[in-house]
């Protein structure tokens, strides 16, 4: 069998390091809010290029954390809207309406599978205080015209860089990019944990304090309480195993990028599509996926053939029943994406001869 992702094996490929951690940080006796997470967060900022990394729970939490504290500071009011891609994972919206923001979705460009920057301007109203980019699979999300529609309309720019660790933007890593980021290190993700963890990075000293506090139940003082926030820490442990893998991060997404050369160049049927090839800096394939009209048949012969592929997202978030108000909502891209899509099999463990499999199978599929 080719594993979709065998977390297994990439945690085996650092296991001594990562065991050493993770026995000094049970043997310290301190678990929460303590020197391993200071010395991750500051490691992170510094790779991602910002002044701050603040540690949290998870990648929904930093994103959110990063909208209630922009309510706090009186950067945004509730009801405000919020500019988002259409095709994300629930998350990215989640954590706009769990502030009371408005949520405006926009669809992708079917070529690239990120938000369409020629669609942004025409959602923009007099309520629209952000923008937030996703940097779904793996791909920079990030333009000029972007860039450009946030200064001429003032809004915030946040970017969901859970899926996109160690992606740049003309030598800039994403994360760097705009007001602030959230980011996820969920076990499957590039940098990712041995369990649930996120962080939030910005160059904004507000922000940053703000976001803190919130993450550990409003506070910035024992006891002395400046908002209604909750409990989002990031712990010790994963912090200590987080700062193993931060030092492998680009020589892993490397080899993530010599998979996808071998998918790019040697899968020749016509009944499999991808999306435009990106340059290799804005690329550090989380994912790679595949289009194909006949997607389900083809994930079922794939599987027959012991080969593990997941569906990113079968349901798309406006046709999700937490969001019937939607359900009616037309966004004909994004449906597609979303019954076409197939994620194949990724990751820095991966042998050649698992890559030929996978590769062998694809060609083989409708003959």
């Amino acid at each position: 069998m080719v594993k979709f992702l065998d977390l297994k094996a990439v945690t085996a490929l650092h296991r001594d390091e990562i065991q050493e951690a993770v026995r000094s940080a049970v043997d310290s006796g301190w678990y929460l809010l303590g020197e391993r997470v200071g010395q991750f967060e500051r490691a992170y900022a510094s790779y991602i290029g910002t002044k701050h990394a603040v540690g949290c729970a998870n990648g929904l939490d930093a994103l959110a954390c990063i909208y209630q504290a922009c309510l706090e500071l009186g950067r945004m009011k509730p009801g405000d809207e919020v500019i988002v891609p259409a095709n994300t994972y629930i998350a990215s919206i989640l954590a706009i309406t769990q502030n009371g923001l408005v949520p405006v979705l926009v669809e992708p460009r079917e070529d690239m599978l990120e938000i369409d920057p020629d669609r942004i301007e025409s959602h923009i109203t007099n309520r629209t205080r952000s923008l937030m980019i996703v940097h779904l699979y793996g791909r920079c999300a990030y333009s000029e015209k972007i860039g450009d529609l946030c200064r001429k309309y003032n809004l915030l720019l946040v970017e969901d860089n859970a899926q996109a660790h160690g992606c740049r933007w003309n030598g800039r890593r994403t994360g760097s990019l705009g007001f602030a980021a959230g980011h996820s290190f969920y076990p499957g993700k590039n940098l990712g944990a041995l369990g649930d963890a996120g962080a939030v990075t910005t160059d904004d000293d507000a922000l940053a304090a703000a976001v803190r506090a919130i993450a550990n139940y409003g506070s910035s003082r024992k006891y002395v309480f400046d908002y209604c926030g909750r409990n989002s820490r990031l712990d010790e442990i994963q912090a200590a195993v987080l700062g193993v893998k931060l030092k492998y991060l680009d020589a892993e997404n490397e080899r993530r990028r010599a998979i996808a050369r071998m998918y790019y160049s040697q899968i020749r049927n016509p009944r499999i599509h991808w999306p435009a090839v990106l340059p290799d800096e804005q690329n550090v394939f989380h994912l790679f996926p595949v289009l194909a009209e006949e997607r389900d048949r083809l994930q079922q012969f794939l599987q027959e053939n012991g080969i593990q592929t997941l569906i990113h997202y079968p349901i798309p978030p406006h046709k999700q029943a937490c969001y019937r108000a939607w359900n009616g909502r037309s966004l004909p891209v994004t449906e597609k994406i979303h019954a076409q899509e197939l994620s194949l099999p990724i990751g820095p463990a991966m042998t050649d001869a698992d890559v030929e499999t996978v590769i062998d199978a694809l060609n083989r599929f409708g003959r």
